[in-house]
């Protein structure tokens, strides 16, 4: 598992992606920034993407075609954090006693290997630039496990915007409801 890249601090983003790249100077050349270079204590480039929004390069021998790497969230309670959304989305809560930040791994559907819990001393404060999507059977059930509903779904949008218990915000996608001949569900 990767060492987790950016922090929250001094009005940065609370959640970032890491991705994999065969050079730095690639990310670069597609109109990145490298705003922390890769060094001996370090080994991934923090850049900053054409609109600021941070992000980490992690040079491979041999990048594959799918960049995604993981998705990293700041947190205040990284362990609750990761063990709550292993209750709404499923799979493992990994975690190295000697390091402070913690993972998802094996979540059904997730398009990468891990979903990373990393500390930072401050709560959230803004609105994050990355959110996620998840799919669930049904609302209650994502309320009912401590999520807050911050919008429903409307005649604007199809889904359910929820906040987690550091409140970042995700989108909650429902089964389309299938309606039968007479109009009714």
């Amino acid at each position: 598992m990767a060492q987790p890249g950016g922090r929250a601090a001094d009005g940065q983003q609370r959640v970032h992606l890491d991705v994999h790249t065969s050079a730095i100077e690639e990310l670069e050349r597609a109109g990145a920034t490298v705003l922390s270079p890769i060094s001996e204590r370090q080994h991934w480039a923090v850049m900053a993407d054409p609109e600021g929004g941070e992000f980490c390069g992690f040079v491979r021998e041999k990048a594959t075609e799918y960049r995604l790497m993981e998705l990293v969230v700041d947190s205040a309670d990284p362990e609750a954090q990761a063990r709550w959304w292993a209750g709404v989305v499923g799979g493992e809560v990994g975690h190295e006693p000697d390091k402070p930040w913690y993972w998802l791994e094996s979540v059904p559907g997730l398009p990468f290997k891990y979903w990373v819990f990393n500390p930072v001393p401050e709560p959230k404060t803004v609105k994050n630039r990355i959110h996620w999507d998840i799919t669930a059977p049904d609302l209650d059930a994502v309320l009912a496990a401590g999520a807050t509903l911050l919008r429903p779904k409307d005649d604007e949008i199809g889904w359910h915007v929820c906040a987690d218990p550091e409140g970042n915000e995700f989108c909650v996608f429902l089964p389309a409801v299938v309606e039968d001949s007479d109009g009714e569900a």
